[in-house]
């Protein structure tokens, strides 16, 4: 339930600006932000909290998640009861929240049960921005196949990551089936993958007209593609063809920047699941030849990602771990930060992600009308994103549209 509650003596941490403001208080009635400033005023009856210059910022987003991944075996988890993969959802989700992740955004796999679920308040976890199924060419990253096997159960209820499918008129069905369930956007795989069995890296994925029907029935649907692609190659051609969003991006060029640029396109690297591959990938399922591909992304991901922000591209925040390296999923600021500002970084999970989701002004900031997705953090982020990767002992609340989630203050103690 929520109640009216102002925030007072708070650093405020503006994500648009990059700068810390102090002594500012923020009002929340409801599930939303009702006015911010210093001189805001306690109506009748709301909670103060007095936040004694700790730093309150927006709850972050991941646009890059995989909620279902319970297990780094990608094609082992096809074969489990989906009783079984949505119980270690639900625990997954609860962890992400209680690391400040407020919205996250599943890129594979997650459906409408599992939104639906958290959005009723059935189980704990962030909003969910769900896109079904991935679609994958026969072959491609999702194809999960060993090469000995032919038959490939593309079942609703059967809890893969995605979908097979090839052909402009398959491709069409398939983005129109994952739409059907109100999917926010399509997932395409352009290009080979780490997890896979049988493809190449360097591979390219989709014929250019699949490409470009996907990208037509998720626009006529009023939501957009997102790309998983490595090599320049692989996303010059999904760019081309009006795919919005690329995912991993390890190996791209100054060509890709140029058209992250034309197209007003987000970038979302994930460099933080290749180095605890590299590290854990084996213990969580991962075989030896997957191990080998991850070799080839691993290192070229930080100068991708500083690349791309020397070009002005639009970096959004994901992680994308599988299984138990999921609890390294704020390890990602730092490293980011070692090549970036952390004003930048911070901004890759709040204001940036809020554009690529469609929820600019309602999530990412702190603002009037937003959501009262809002944490509270002992120290500076901008100085020190370590701040933010340490919860057990300097993330202090979190607040959830409203609702009170994790409230270490005792602020909200009804003793």
């Amino acid at each position: 339930m929520t109640e009216t509650v102002l925030f007072d003596r708070a650093a405020l941490l503006d994500t648009v600006a990059g700068t810390l403001l102090p002594g500012q208080r923020v009002l929340v009635r409801g599930n939303e932000i009702d006015a911010v400033g210093p001189d805001v005023e306690a109506p009748d009856g709301a909670r103060v909290v007095d936040l004694e210059g700790r730093t309150l910022m927006p709850g972050l987003v991941d646009c890059h998640v995989h909620v279902n991944a319970h297990s780094a075996d990608l094609g082992g988890i096809a074969d489990d009861s989906p009783a079984y993969v949505a119980a270690t959802a639900a625990i997954e989700l609860r962890a992400m929240l209680h690391r400040g992740f407020t919205t996250v955004r599943d890129t594979g796999g997650a459906d409408f049960g599992i939104a639906d679920a958290v959005a009723e308040g059935l189980i704990e976890g962030p909003r969910i921005f769900f896109g079904g199924k991935a679609l994958s060419q026969t072959g491609g990253h999702v194809d999960m196949r060993p090469r000995g096997r032919q038959v490939s159960d593309s079942h609703q209820c059967c809890p893969s990551m995605g979908l097979v499918c090839d052909g402009v008129d398959g491709v069409r069905k398939a983005a129109r089936e994952q739409l059907r369930t109100g999917a926010h956007h399509v997932k395409i795989m352009l290009s080979g993958g780490v997890a896979s069995p049988t493809d190449r890296i360097d591979s390219t994925q989709f014929a250019i007209e699949e490409i470009r029907a996907i990208v037509d029935e998720a626009e006529a649907a009023n939501r957009y593609v997102t790309g998983h692609a490595y090599t320049a190659r692989a996303i010059n051609r999904g760019l081309e063809a009006g795919v919005r969003s690329i995912e991993h991006g390890n190996l791209l060029d100054e060509s890709s920047t140029e058209l992250f640029l034309r197209h007003n396109a987000f970038l979302v690297p994930t460099l933080v699941t290749y180095r605890q591959m590299a590290r854990e990938g084996a213990e969580f399922g991962l075989s030896a030849a997957n191990l080998a591909k991850n070799t080839t992304v691993l290192d070229a991901g930080l100068r991708a990602l500083e690349t791309a922000h020397r070009a002005g591209v639009a970096i959004c925040y994901g992680s994308d771990l599988l299984g138990g390296m999921r609890r390294h999923q704020l390890q990602e600021f730092t490293i980011r930060g070692a090549v970036i500002p952390a004003a930048d970084v911070i901004r890759s999970a709040t204001v940036t992600a809020a554009r690529l989701l469609g929820e600019e002004g309602r999530i990412g900031q702190i603002t009037p009308g937003a959501r009262a997705d809002l944490l509270v953090v002992d120290g500076n982020p901008l100085a020190d994103l370590a701040v933010l990767t340490d919860p057990e002992h300097r993330l202090h609340l979190i607040m959830q549209g409203g609702n009170v989630k994790a409230d270490r203050l005792g602020a909200f103690s009804r003793a």
